[in-house]
């Protein structure tokens, strides 16, 4: 089997030799190149023709985003970012994402490295199989909206990798009065406060990180806060966010699993549940879930997907009634929730 072709580029030779030694725990990944800086790494990548480059976002001489920009319009290749996790790292780590990053992996605190080690590795794995996508891939835009109406259904959606564009392009359609949506995002503590605020600005509706007893109202939606709990839906006058501290579910917490299920048991056909982009299969069983208990489903197509796992699995159980391209997906959602039209998916 063809081995994963992996440029590593940090400033830090400590962090580099960290990643060499992580990264050789899987005999089917080769590093096969380091650079300290982004003018090293130009000519690395010219030379070698990495499969897959980690890139840290602060360094010397170009910093990481500038270079993002750089290999994305000149030379597109798929690139995890490698970031510490403090604030101004959270900023960063949103704007390489949406700038076509495919993933930001958290530098290890604490000497955590094996989990460290693991995330990377999944990572580099998935980016190897990713087609590169241009800007024709993404789809049209999402049609003009009618003027809107909800009927009261509570909108779960669920994400994992490629998930802060997704959700971005499906947020930033929402009008001021959507419907009470709740989200779950797989994504680091330290990134979630930041990819809310992030959706505020972007979104005609208002963004937040759940908190515990919010309730479910038009014109909001609820991000999961990232590491210390899951978000469930609980109560039905009207629904409310619940941060259930528990063991990770899927191997995630927040897991996108646990918030269909709780939809699936607080309001069962008054919702509507959306699976994303993502690796594996967190999501799948829940969103089943939710079409048992006679709620409209959607998965994201395969050719819209950065990564088809989750949307994948949750197909091939049967939990997606239709599947739609992301550019479609807010018109999709909307369209079945609207009080001046509803429409059972077709």
């Amino acid at each position: 089997m063809k081995s994963v072709r992996v440029l590593i580029v940090d400033d830090s030779a400590t962090v580099r030799g960290l990643i060499r030694m992580l990264l050789g725990r899987d005999p089917s990944v080769e590093v096969i190149g380091e650079a300290a800086d982004p003018h090293e790494a130009r000519a690395a990548i010219k030379t070698l023709n990495p499969d897959v480059v980690t890139l840290d976002i602060e360094m010397p001489k170009m910093n990481g985003l500038d270079f993002l920009d750089k290999i994305m319009r000149l030379r597109p290749t798929p690139v995890i970012m490698v970031s510490s996790l403090t604030s101004r790292g959270a900023d960063a780590a949103i704007a390489a994402l949406e700038m076509g990053a495919f993933d930001c992996v958290g530098k290890p605190c604490c000497g955590h490295h094996d989990q460290f080690g693991e995330q990377l590795l999944a990572s580099v794995r998935a980016a190897a199989g990713r087609r590169m996508r241009t800007t024709e891939d993404r789809g049209a835009p999402a049609p003009a909206q009618r003027p809107y109406l909800s009927d009261g259904r509570v909108v779960a959606i669920g994400a994992s990798t490629g998930g802060v564009e997704a959700l971005i392009a499906v947020l930033s359609h929402f009008p001021p009065n959507c419907p009470p949506t709740v989200v779950t995002q797989h994504m680091p503590a330290a990134f979630t406060k930041t990819f809310a605020e992030r959706l505020d600005r972007l979104s005609r509706a208002a963004v937040c990180e759940a908190f515990d007893g919010a309730p479910l109202e038009p014109g909001r939606v609820y991000l999961a806060p990232g590491g210390a709990a899951h978000l469930r839906v609980e109560g039905a006058s009207p629904p409310r966010c619940r941060l259930w501290r528990s063991d990770p579910v899927n191997g995630h917490r927040p897991s996108v699993d646990v918030l269909f299920q709780s939809l699936a048991k607080a309001v069962g056909a008054r919702s509507i549940g959306a699976i994303l982009t993502g690796m594996g299969r967190d999501g799948a069983e829940g969103l089943l879930a939710m079409r048992k208990a006679g709620a409209p489903t959607i998965g994201q197509t395969e050719a819209s997907c950065l990564i088809y796992g989750m949307p994948k699995a949750a197909f091939e159980i049967g939990a997606t009634q239709k599947q739609v391209p992301l550019h479609m997906m807010a018109s999709e959602i909307l369209r079945v929730t609207s009080a001046a039209s509803p429409a059972p998916l077709e």
